[in-house]
């Protein structure tokens, strides 16, 4: 199950609905809603607060088959401070060049959502031709992926225009496709490093 499943069913457990459980947080019923369709991740903070509210442990929410470590490091950046250098194909890779340079190997990814059985259903169904969930997700989640190795350990880096958000990845990915959580990744056909 993914994060978004997870609290989805744990929100349901507990009788609350997403206004509920927003006013609980001081969130807006959005972002609860963007929680449980995977679309982002609630801060620490939130994290502890849903923990309590919905009897769950903050390792269970995070869990996503022991892929992830749950030491997140978001760190806020300056987009436009990035020029493009070498292999970079945009300012999302020279930042995660500029921050990796002593990496053994900064594979860029294709990120997708995975979607829901619903909005698969909704997608071959009613709108088959457009891939309109996924023009959609696109649209909200600009920015890139990356895949950093270094001293052994591999890394999850993930920037936009404000962040880069790091996670160390613990069982190692060696297939050039996989998913963690609610998407799904392939390797870019280039290499930075």
């Amino acid at each position: 199950m993914t994060f978004g499943q997870k609290l989805q069913d744990a929100r349901k457990r507990t009788g609350l609905s997403q206004e509920q459980l927003a006013e609980k947080l001081s969130v807006s019923r959005s972002a609860v809603a963007k929680w449980e369709n995977d679309n982002g991740m609630p801060d620490i903070d939130n994290l502890k607060a849903m923990s309590k509210l919905l009897d769950v442990s903050i390792d269970y929410l995070l869990d996503d088959e022991g892929r992830l470590d749950f030491t997140i490091i978001k760190e806020a950046i300056d987009l436009d401070s990035f020029e493009k250098v070498g292999k970079c194909r945009d300012k999302y890779d020279a930042a995660v060049y500029a921050k990796y340079s002593d990496a053994d190997s900064i594979q860029p990814l294709i990120r997708s959502k995975v979607l829901s059985p619903l909005e698969h259903i909704a997608e071959w169904t009613v709108m088959p031709s457009f891939g309109l969930f996924e023009a959609i997700d696109q649209i909200n989640n600009y920015g890139g992926s990356y895949l950093v190795e270094k001293d052994d350990k591999q890394y999850l880096v993930r920037v936009d225009d404000e962040f880069m958000t790091t996670s160390q990845i613990m069982k190692k990915i060696t297939e050039k496709k996989f998913r963690i959580g609610g998407n799904k990744y392939k390797m870019a056909g280039y290499k930075l490093i």
